[in-house]
């Protein structure tokens, strides 16, 4: 099972274990609660996959990665309690609450979430002392005398043992009591996952080109090498950076990150070509029309003309370019749709209110309900980022209605629709910019390469791109269209001429 799969299998296990009656009681019996094991390679995203899970279903998440963990810290602190058994006064040793059930019911209070997820990774790398514990955990759901809470549901993670000289087998009683999903590295996958977070776009160039470098662990007698998902995404951070600080890309630091000497070095070498190409053929000013009749026909028969690799990495150019315009379409009509929503509260909030002074407290409160979330984790950086934007765009209307000399805040309001529409007349601006900007893509596509592989690794990028078909969905780019029908009638072609080839076969 790849790691979108095993998201899914989570997603599913939220819904079915959480599910209530109408009278809000859970249905799914506790004790056929089985926690969920994922076993697969380091570095391929079991840790992120938990936190996307938690953020979909809308539940709190508690992780935890016991190895850093003490047998006293898993299950609490032992203290002596005075007890009566048949009159007879008997000293008890007890535990307080353990540091990991605490977490949860912390979590609990902060996000006002009462159902999660509780994540325990490298389960089975725990100390001798600390392993009966998670045998009682897995089996049932506590640790020491501490239940998980009701609504939480339990996921481990851990490592086979080729990957870790410390893991532990399970035996069969455990296994006979969790749900184990082997995850396996999916380039493909990751390459769709890191398409949406903004990989720096060397990387995926690279990657589609050379996809068995993707993911490699070996442990040789010369050492430990290896290669893997969060490097890569680690490495497009600091390439991002880098780049913006003008600090040249060297192999030394490609190499803290891509841990094998070869792969590494291969990179490298693709990075510093896949910069010189963008600066050779110049691709923001092919997509920008603004090339010279005799410049743009050189460049389509310098593409035409390269090699394997040149070719396919100015296609990946081009779609990196257009990539870059459907990210910043999509951020910022994420924005749009945010603004017309607090719009809304707005307008009714302005029913209520004469003065427009009750604007300014309309957006104080807004700010600090965003305070508040921030506060209990209850957001990300990039909502974070965009309540910021909203906040400064109210503000900005507030401050114009006072230089209009404004007083009335449902004249205020009337006016604020008008700023709004400025802004949709510039949404409207860009979508027809962005179309411009796909139709010279390929059309120099179709110059430079006519109908061969690298339109079809062009239509095909395009379409695997969830931004690219967010905006194409809606707004038609006519070659695209064309292309990607024309692709898909070639397919079934193709699927038609191997079933022929079989009935032949089956004749003769």
């Amino acid at each position: 099972m790849n790691i979108k799969e095993a998201k899914t299998e989570i997603i599913n296990t939220i819904r079915a274990y959480n599910k209530k009656d109408d009278l809000g009681c859970y249905t799914f019996p506790l004790v056929r609660q089985r926690p969920i094991l994922l076993m697969g390679p380091p570095g391929i995203g079991k840790t992120a996959i938990m936190e996307q899970a938690a953020r979909e279903c809308r539940v709190g998440l508690v992780a935890y990665t016991i190895t850093h963990h003490t047998r006293q810290s898993a299950i609490g602190l032992p203290h002596i309690e005075t007890k009566m058994y048949q009159g007879k006064e008997v000293s008890v040793t007890e535990y307080t609450l353990s540091e990991i059930i605490a977490s949860v019911y912390r979590c609990m209070e902060d996000t006002g979430n009462k159902e999660g997820i509780l994540f325990i990774d490298e389960i089975n790398c725990v100390s001798e002392t600390l392993a009966p514990t998670m045998l009682q955990f897995l089996q049932n759901k506590t640790f020491g005398s501490h239940k998980v809470p009701r609504g939480w549901i339990i996921v481990a993670a851990g490592n086979p043992p080729q990957y870790n000289k410390s893991v532990r087998e399970f035996d069969i009683v455990t296994l006979d009591r969790v749900r184990k999903i082997d995850v396996e590295a999916d380039c493909d996958v990751w390459m769709e996952y890191a398409c949406r977070q903004e990989v720096h776009q060397a990387i995926l160039s690279y990657l589609r080109i050379k996809k068995e470098n993707f993911y490699s662990v070996e442990n040789t007698v010369d050492g430990k090498f290896f290669v893997t998902a969060r490097g890569w995404e680690d490495l497009s951070e600091i390439l991002k950076s880098y780049e913006a600080f003008q600090i040249p890309i060297t192999e030394a630091l490609v190499s803290q990150y891509l841990q094998k000497e070869e792969t590494a070095r291969d990179f490298t070498a693709y990075y510093q070509l896949y910069r010189k190409y963008g600066t050779d053929y110049g691709i923001t000013d092919i997509l920008e029309g603004s090339l010279s009749d005799r410049d743009y026909e050189e460049k389509a028969a310098m593409a035409g003309k390269g090699g394997f690799e040149e070719r396919f990495t100015v296609v990946n150019l081009l779609m990196g370019a257009l990539h870059t315009s459907f990210a910043g379409f999509a951020g910022r009509e994420g924005k749009l749709i945010s603004l017309h929503e607090a719009l809304g509260y707005l307008k009714n909030y302005v029913r209520e209110h004469g003065e427009i002074q009750e604007i300014e407290a309309f957006i104080q409160n807004r700010r600090n309900s965003m305070e508040v979330k921030i506060e209990a984790g209850l957001m990300t950086e990039k909502e974070i980022g965009k309540e910021n934007w909203v906040i400064g765009k109210l503000e900005e209307y507030c401050l114009n209605l006072k230089k209009e000399h404004i007083r009335k805040s449902s004249e205020g309001f009337e006016r604020i629709k008008e700023y709004f529409s400025r802004e949709t007349h510039e949404r409207s601006k860009e979508i027809e910019k962005i179309l411009e900007q796909t139709e010279r893509a390929f059309r120099f596509a179709e110059k430079s390469f006519g109908d061969g592989q690298e339109m079809v690794l062009f239509v095909s990028g395009l379409t695997q791109d969830t931004l690219a078909m967010d905006f194409l969905s809606l707004h038609e780019s006519p070659l695209y269209m064309k292309w990607s029908e024309k692709l898909l009638y070639r397919k079934e072609e193709e699927k038609l001429l191997e079933e022929c080839r079989k009935e032949e076969s089956m004749l003769e």
